[in-house]
């Protein structure tokens, strides 16, 4: 599956690979402040023209959508990110059809199915039975084939009796299962997700998952989220729409990381401005091979080392305070760089004050190469009860000790920030995404993103 995204080119002939291409698209809408001047502006422009009078506006202008273009290929897994108001809804509206641009065009190859605005296409007054028949032959059923698929539909949305009540006395989330059960049962080619799974709970957001892991492995998905971490662990490539524009266009962990610095300069306004950090060229990482633990129910064979990629990580700064280094030691007084999982561990972050800190909080994250948090501290649990001031010019150092964790084969990166406040408020003065990266290999843990280094494992015949 290819994962990178082209911007469409300027042709009317449309590929067999391509799902999706989107040409110049643009959306204008007009905004009224009252109902007569919807029909003023239908009328008069055109009795003052052919007056000769002078042209008088009724309405007011927003551009939704603004010269955005792109191609995506058929099996593609395409992540969307933007503020609210950046266009991202209107973009997919342009896509299903159920708006019509003001410019450009829209090429779409195959069935689509779409979960928009929660309950979108559901009529209030409709049974839940009546909405699956409805909604599933807008998509593009057979009233036989959604008859042949009733079953597996109510069974996939599980909201029992209520399937038979009216949808105006469902939940939001009983809405989103019935709305995600039609969408996974009409065959699409091409599935959309517009922030929808954020108000399922956690067995069907899971069930849901699921169901959209396998899409992947034959369909195209465009999936829409606030979640950084859940497009990056979706979606190889994204889109970042900014005042419905296209900002960027790239692999998600770039366009995560610049849209996460985005947001943090919007919040902070211009107070406080972060400056990207320009990375060296980072030296290849060697895998080193050792023995396996000893008295361990598996040979797990696991082993990690840690590369100080520090000076060669991207992120930001605001010229307040600065990270000096990041280090992650063993305190069992080995003097190996290779680590196994299970031993004791201190990071160490050292930091510099450029102007006084009242509050510093010094924390860090483990990642993994898909951007999911694994696990991570910050010193505000210290420093609550005992607060520690960084007056111009002093230097500072942040220790965490803790176990640590056995990891599936693969890189993981060690984030790491200096920040001035408190958890909910403070500001991020200097962060670096990559500080460390942590390589694992020749491990065989086999479930699940962290193992457990069993000591006994036993299987034996009872009759009790």
């Amino acid at each position: 599956m290819s994962s990178e995204i082209k911007a469409a080119p300027p042709s009317c002939m449309v590929p067999a690979d391509v799902a999706i291409r989107v040409t110049s698209l643009g959306k204008l809408f007009r905004i009224y402040e009252k109902p007569e001047d919807r029909l003023k502006e239908s009328i008069y422009p055109i009795v003052n023209r052919l007056l000769g009078l002078k042209q008088k506006r009724y309405c007011r202008e927003f551009e939704a959508l603004k010269d955005v273009s792109f191609e995506v290929k058929k099996g593609e897994t395409i992540g969307i990110v933007g503020c609210n108001g950046s266009g991202k809804s209107t973009l997919l509206q342009l896509i299903c059809g159920t708006l019509t641009p003001t410019s450009g065009s829209v090429v779409v190859q195959g069935r689509v199915a779409a979960l928009l605005e929660l309950g979108s296409g559901f009529n209030p007054e409709f049974t839940g039975r009546e909405n699956v028949y409805m909604n599933a032959v807008i998509l593009g059923m057979t009233a036989q084939e959604v008859a042949d698929k009733f079953d597996e539909i109510e069974a996939f949305a599980d909201i029992g009796d209520f399937i038979e009540q009216p949808v105006k006395t469902y939940s939001s989330g009983m809405t989103l299962r019935l709305a995600f059960a039609v969408i996974a049962h009409v065959n699409a080619d091409i599935l959309i997700i517009d922030e929808a799974l954020s108000v399922g709970d956690a067995l069907f957001t899971q069930k849901c998952m699921r169901f959209v892991q396998s899409f992947q492995r034959q369909g195209t998905l465009l999936f829409v989220s606030h979640d950084t971490a859940a497009v990056q662990n979706l979606c190889q490539s994204s889109i970042w729409l900014e005042k419905g524009q296209l900002k960027l266009l790239a692999a998600s962990k770039d366009v995560a990381e610049a849209y996460l610095q985005s947001t943090l300069q919007a919040a902070y306004g211009d107070e406080h401005q972060l400056s990207s950090i320009d990375p060296t060229d980072s030296p290849a990482i060697a895998s080193e091979t050792v023995d396996a633990p000893k008295k361990l129910a598996v040979d797990y064979e696991a082993k990690m080392s840690v590369h100080d990629n520090f000076n060669s990580a991207t992120g930001w700064k605001t010229g307040a305070a600065e990270l000096l280094s990041v280090d992650l030691e063993s305190c069992e007084n080995d003097d190996s760089d290779v680590f196994r999982g299970g031993e004791h561990m201190q990071m160490t972050i050292r930091a510099i004050a450029h102007k006084c800190l009242p509050r510093p909080i010094v924390g860090f994250l483990v990642k993994d190469r898909l951007g999911q948090i694994l696990f991570g501290e910050n010193t505000l649990l210290a420093t609550n009860h005992s607060p520690v001031e960084a007056a111009g010019g002093e230097k500072f150092k942040a220790t965490f000790d803790f176990t640590l964790p056995m990891l599936a084969n693969g890189e993981y990166v060690v984030m790491a920030s200096v920040a001035d406040g408190e958890l909910e408020d403070n500001i991020q003065h200097h962060h670096v995404h990559d500080a460390l990266v942590i390589t694992v290999s020749s491990s065989k843990v086999r479930w699940g993103l962290t193992g457990v280094p069993f000591e006994r494992i036993s299987m034996e015949i009872t009759n009790e």
